[in-house]
């Protein structure tokens, strides 16, 4: 397919704010033991999601780049030195104080009482991180966007907004409309990885991208955890983890 660069990106920014809004229709209808059900099945998917990204950690290329069983160590050292990382900066804190004032935004007047806004904050701070997360982190938007900006068509992130719409429905009709704003949040991070595509005019290596990969599918598995209530993981202070999982895999590299 033709088109220009970041035409994928905005394919897939207005399918999440479709299917956000269809979602959010729809989720006034629903009983709350229906919501429940929908959160565990999102849950579930996310942890399959996951399993199928962590795969990734035998990928041949990144084998053959940093040697066998060394992948685990790099994915490893990405989440300790990611996780400290933000901890120190404190990164998820930050997350929920700018999806704190993005709520006050969007709702200006508050309706019900002080537990009903806290129980409101929550589910908006939870679906816009958890919704920004699933559809920012996965081969398909690093490939997709990458391959977008260097002109080689849009495919992967057309494919990638059809499956992104879907689970915008289901996670705006639980969490509402902290969801939609996810949109914003996939412009910004694909459209960053598109310029790069842009300005590089080449491919990340395979090996690289395997390591994000797994990287990313550890922190699916964190937020597949929160959605089935199991542990309430901070994977906003992990986000760092996926800069430092390419670096650290071209660290190795230059070693070896």
């Amino acid at each position: 397919m033709d088109g220009f660069p970041g035409l994928g990106t905005l394919i897939n920014v207005g399918a999440i704010v479709v299917g956000s809004t269809v979602g959010m229709a729809v989720g006034h209808r629903m009983r709350e033991a229906t919501r429940t059900v929908i959160t565990d099945g999102l849950g579930l998917i996310t942890l399959l999601l996951a399993a199928s990204m962590c795969v990734s950690i035998a990928d041949p290329a990144l084998v053959a780049a940093v040697g066998p069983g060394v992948p685990v160590l790099v994915v490893l050292g990405a989440i300790l030195i990611g996780g400290l990382t933000g901890s120190v900066l404190r990164i998820e804190q930050g997350l929920e104080g700018a999806a704190a004032q993005l709520q006050a935004w969007a709702f200006r007047r508050r309706v019900g009482g002080p537990g009903d806004a806290h129980v409101a904050r929550e589910r908006f701070v939870e679906g816009w991180l958890t919704a920004s997360l699933v559809f920012c982190v996965g081969p398909l938007a690093i490939l997709g966007s990458l391959s977008d900006g260097m002109g080689n068509g849009f495919e992967q992130l057309a494919l990638k907004s059809v499956l992104d719409a879907f689970a915008a429905l289901a996670f705006a009709a639980t969490f509402g409309f902290g969801v939609v704003l996810s949109a914003a949040s996939v412009a910004v991070v694909q459209g960053g990885l598109t310029l790069v595509g842009v300005l590089l005019g080449s491919v990340v290596p395979d090996a690289h991208i395997a390591a994000l990969t797994v990287t990313g599918g550890l922190l699916l598995g964190g937020i597949g955890l929160r959605l089935l209530n199991i542990r309430n993981i901070a994977v906003g202070d992990m986000l760092p983890a996926l800069v430092v999982a390419p670096l650290l895999t071209q660290a190795v590299v230059l070693l070896r």
